[in-house]
């Protein structure tokens, strides 16, 4: 068997209960060669023994830490142990498409990218509405001088259909991708350094686009490669902790502080903002009675009691269970090698 080209890091993104469906789905539809790390972020013990039991079935790498990780973290965690030219990274609640690796390096190899991201779908059925196909990513700079941080999102929940009336998806260079699933050369880290740990909750994405053209380098689509997001249903237990944790104010709030700091950006950048605004109501995903208040009341009134009445409760006890002083630095713990062909079982960081 020819050397893989590319090694797979799959790594949490704000829930644990998926992985070992998403993980099935990978093995079942990507061709080899391909080596894959995954990153295991203090998931509670059934998955901790799922993982450990595929590691061994599927002869992956596994490494684990017993506390939560940021989403650069974990992948700064894997990429330090990657030998091959490519990294892969893929969210534990993603469902990859057929063969999703092989168009990504056969882009990066053809048009030298160093980033490379799929067509990106959420929710299910898979492959039916766009999450997002690239968009705008840059620093404006405005009349007054201040900076501003543009990203807009291009066919952002449109349905696949629609969007293909007047648009045919084709490869093309882009400013922004997702990191849902994303190619990166490995040159990329070499030249640019580690992913920024200091971004604990958004935005790193954005800051990898903008580093990675800042060099001079390319971000390409590829859409022959397709992925589906599943954002969560339903919340509970560890899952539930982390995800208001991966989403909390104090986290949104620290990166904002660091984004603003790196890139020189106003002290209200409306970019920001809408981060800002788009973390509240994400988080609010972890309220598993709000699907039945919006059935009770109707679309217009529910949206006006999450405004006035649900948002600023939930983003009052977001606060008191994760105060900004203790949780807005947050130091990488420490990772155990759990299962490695030739090697098990020793602390590696």
């Amino acid at each position: 068997m020819r050397q893989p080209a590319a090694t797979i890091a799959f790594v949490p993104r704000e829930q644990l209960g998926t992985t070992q469906h998403s993980l099935e789905t990978l093995y079942e539809r990507t061709k080899p060669p391909f080596e894959l790390i995954c990153v295991d972020g203090g998931s509670p013990p059934a998955v901790q023994g799922y993982l450990e039991n595929a590691a061994r079935r599927h002869q992956f790498t596994l490494l684990r830490t017993e506390s939560f990780l940021t989403p650069n973290q974990a992948r700064n965690i894997a990429a330090e142990r990657v030998h091959t030219r490519y990294v892969v990274f893929v969210d534990n609640d993603v469902m990859v498409g057929p063969n999703f690796l092989t168009p990504l390096i056969q882009c990066a190899e053809e048009t030298g990218a160093w980033v490379v991201g799929p067509l990106y779908f959420e929710l299910e059925p898979e492959s039916d509405r766009i999450h997002m196909y690239g968009g705008e990513c840059r620093i404006q700079v405005q009349p007054d001088g201040s900076r501003d941080l543009v990203e807009r999102h291009r066919f952002a929940h449109k349905r696949l259909s629609e969007a293909q009336r007047d648009f045919r998806f084709e490869r093309e260079e882009t400013e922004l991708i997702e990191f849902h699933t994303v190619l990166v050369d490995m040159e990329a880290f070499r030249r640019l350094g580690p992913l920024d740990e200091g971004l604990l909750c958004t935005a790193e994405h954005a800051d990898l686009c903008l580093m990675v053209r800042q060099a001079g380098e390319r971000v390409f689509l590829e859409p022959r490669s397709q992925i589906t997001y599943v954002p969560p249903k339903h919340l509970s237990g560890v899952d539930a902790d982390y995800f208001r944790l991966r989403w909390s104010e104090a986290w949104s709030i620290a990166t904002r502080n660091r984004l603003r700091q790196k890139w020189n950006l106003s002290a209200d950048c409306p970019g920001l903002r809408l981060s800002d605004l788009w973390t509240r109501s994400h988080r609010r995903h972890a309220i598993n009675w709000l699907p039945s208040l919006r059935r009770w009341f109707g679309r217009k009134l529910s949206h006006s009691i999450e405004k006035h009445i649900v948002g600023p409760c939930e983003v009052s006890a977001n606060r008191r269970q994760y105060p900004l002083s203790t949780y807005s630095v947050v130091k990488r713990p420490e990772v155990k090698l759990v299962y490695q062909p030739g090697a098990s079982g020793r602390k590696v960081a």
